[in-house]
């Protein structure tokens, strides 16, 4: 657990939080930004089109992070009824913080690679260990809001992927889908069902191979 390292390696600590920090604050960004682009202004009159981490941070959610290694920031609100193309438009701004998230986790691994290659730094280095960290953090978000339940942002593309004679089974996932979630989270860890850690242990897998 990150919160683990508070006293017997502070500074680890802080780096894994500048690295929660952050990739919150983009994926939540990229959602408000995302939603203002495709004409709702919700966002904005919210104070959600910000790169302040303060603006986009859900403490049950950064705790998720820091005790059990999945979590999430406060969800950008929105009025779908703004949107100029319906339910493209919402997986759009449903996919952009994946998306964002994808795209740092990659541009930090060029990173590292370069570091790793043309400097003498050891893995014990902060700067390596803070690498490692933001392509770990951007590479959680990335993967756990793709996951199809309420009210992760892969729950968006499955509901409008869906035809209407599944709108039942959506009104139950969508009043359910919190507590199934956290249900879930729970038994990954402390079960050891495997659930969550299988399906970021391959992603993680294949981030090795390409970098």
């Amino acid at each position: 657990m990150i919160i683990a390292m508070l006293f017997k390696e502070p500074m680890l600590f802080l780096a894994w939080i500048v690295a929660i920090f952050y990739g919150i604050t983009v994926h939540e960004f990229a959602h408000a930004w995302m939603a203002v682009k495709q004409g709702d202004e919700t966002p904005r009159a919210m104070g959600r089109v910000t790169l302040n981490p303060i603006a986009h941070l859900d403490v049950i959610g950064l705790l998720m992070l820091m005790l059990a290694g999945f979590g999430w920031g406060k969800p950008v609100q929105v009025n779908p009824y703004n949107f100029k193309h319906g339910k493209t438009s919402d997986n759009l701004v449903s996919l952009a913080g994946i998306a964002t998230n994808i795209i740092s986790l990659a541009v930090f691994g060029i990173i590292l690679k370069l570091v790793v290659t043309y400097t003498d730094l050891g893995g014990n280095n902060l700067l390596i260990n803070f690498l490692f960290m933001l392509i770990m953090i951007n590479l959680v978000l990335a993967v756990f809001n793709i996951i199809p339940i309420p009210p992760l942002d892969g729950s968006h593309v499955l509901f409008n992927t869906l035809p209407d004679r599944f709108n039942d089974l959506k009104a139950k996932l969508a009043q359910n889908g919190p507590f199934i979630l956290l249900m879930l989270i729970l038994a990954d860890n402390f079960l050891g069902i495997g659930i969550f850690s299988g399906l970021f242990n391959f992603f993680l897998n294949l981030i090795y191979k390409l970098f």
